[in-house]
């Protein structure tokens, strides 16, 4: 997924399908100088992840 992309579906109030090595995440936030996201898994809502945006992926 491309950064411009990443940072729509942050501020989206909508829900995405999007997933990081195959699992549905939630973007929570996007960091533009260093294209990283922070996520959590939809199954475990309590563990973030800082990865970089271009392993996300819309479905």
């Amino acid at each position: 997924m491309n950064i411009i992309r990443a940072q729509q579906i942050a501020e989206s109030p909508d829900m995405k399908d999007v997933t990081y090595n195959g699992k549905s995440v939630y973007i929570e936030h996007i960091d533009v100088q260093t294209e990283m996201a922070t996520i959590h898994f939809l199954d475990d809502p309590e563990k973030q992840q800082r990865v970089p945006v271009t392993q996300l992926k819309e479905h």
